[in-house]
């Protein structure tokens, strides 16, 4: 149902993604679940990594000086210190932004590598490339999934409304429905896909959908620049644009997908000891020598080719999307308020998809049961106690 495109292995991930919607739970889910995220982030850190900072180079001609950040503070402290012009807009916004910069999200987790340029003896920000994080993986993938569960539901609320127009012998627009009426056709259609969940039949009508910014590049460049880096996607070795977006009106930017092969081979060799560490956790009591071995094989048998996000704008519109009228951050409250489907289901496809990505981080190796079944129904309470449990916080000094 959801595939991650700039993961490998990603049908494999989708497969425990659709059997654990239908609570179909198998031995070696545990450890499946922990490598497919442990090892796709180390992954994608690196090519991303490696990618960016050729494609800075050959925008700008050399190395880019390079900065990272855990915090968008980091991020939004970079645009405003040394702007690389002003006018009374950019003067307003960092006016502002220094005078309350708690009203600007500092505090939000970002993990994320900053690209400057020296000019004039000053480090100016041209872009950067980060990571989604799982968190915010699993939110947006709840929300596809979610979304795509609302319209079958709706599409069998129609079927029921235009089985009752054809017993009365009219057509559907000329039947008259009370609100009552309506919410019970689609209390009717959503009872019969949990339903097919908890008895695990085939659900029709629910789209695949397809992520492809978990890897992401930012690029600062003005107008009469822009084209420069089509050009230089176009000489990069295997790269090539598969979808492009221009945004128009509060944001204002150019967002492309790449489909891109990372040079695994040299990936392979070139990766630093260090960068092993949350790699270890996916073992168990296995050492470093066997787990190298094992993200070797995971990356040498997975996919040839990944997606990218690069998103391009001028300077003052990046400074709209981090401080300005589109800030990222109210963007994500945006889309949660605006979110139509709010049941009990919708509402457990989000903690399910919250816990399978936060199992590869917790100490615990086995799972006996699956916490959340969609067919059921819990208060947020009783995934306050699952996440608990599952970092093992002492339910005595847990605050309930």
């Amino acid at each position: 149902m959801i595939t991650i495109s700039s993961y490998l292995h990603r049908d494999d991930l989708k497969d425990i993604i659709r059997r654990w919607m239908y609570d179909d739970l198998h031995p070696s889910d545990a450890e499946m679940i922990s490598r497919l995220v442990h090892f796709n982030n180390l992954y994608v850190a690196y090519y991303l990594h490696d990618f960016s900072g050729k494609l800075f180079r050959i925008l700008h001609g050399k190395d880019p000086l390079q900065k990272q950040i855990v915090l968008k503070g980091d991020l939004k402290d970079a645009l405003v210190k040394n702007p690389p012009y002003l006018n009374a807009r950019i003067e307003e916004l960092i006016r502002q932004y220094n005078l309350h910069p708690g009203r600007f999200f500092r505090e939000t987790p970002c993990r994320a590598t900053l690209f400057f340029l020296e000019r004039h003896g000053l480090p100016i920000h041209v872009g950067s490339c980060r990571i989604k994080r799982v968190r915010r993986l699993a939110e947006k993938g709840a929300r596809r999934l979610i979304d795509g569960i609302f319209d079958a539901i709706k599409r069998h609320a129609d079927e029921l409304a235009d089985g009752r127009a054809k017993q009365l012998g009219i057509g559907r627009e000329n039947m008259i429905t009370t609100s009552e009426e309506m919410l019970a056709e689609f209390l009717r259609a959503e009872e019969r896909l949990l339903e097919d969940f908890r008895l695990r039949r085939p659900i029709v009508g629910i789209q695949e959908q397809t992520i492809n910014d978990v890897a992401g590049i930012k690029v600062i460049l003005e107008d009469g620049e822009q084209g420069r880096l089509m050009d230089a996607l176009q000489n990069m070795e295997g790269c090539d644009v598969t979808e492009e977006e221009k945004h128009s009106g509060r944001y204002n930017a150019v967002n492309r997908i790449i489909r891109y092969r990372p040079p695994k081979e040299e990936i392979l060799k070139s990766l630093p000891y260090q960068m092993w560490s949350s790699a270890i956790r996916t073992g168990e009591g296995s050492g470093a020598a066997a787990i190298q071995r094992d993200f070797v094989d995971f990356v040498r048998t997975g996919e040839e080719s990944v997606s990218i996000e690069i998103i391009a704008s001028d300077y003052q519109e990046m400074l709209e999307s981090e401080i300005g009228r589109c800030m990222h951050e109210d963007r994500i409250i945006e889309q949660r308020l605006q979110q139509q489907y709010r049941g009990h289901l919708a509402k457990n496809v989000e903690y399910l998809m919250r816990f399978l990505f936060m199992f590869p981080f917790s100490a615990k190796r086995r799972l006996e049961d699956l916490p959340v079944k969609l067919w059921n129904r819990y208060l947020p309470d009783y995934f306050d106690a699952v996440i608990a449990d599952l970092f093992e916080i002492a339910k005595e000094t847990y605050p309930e």
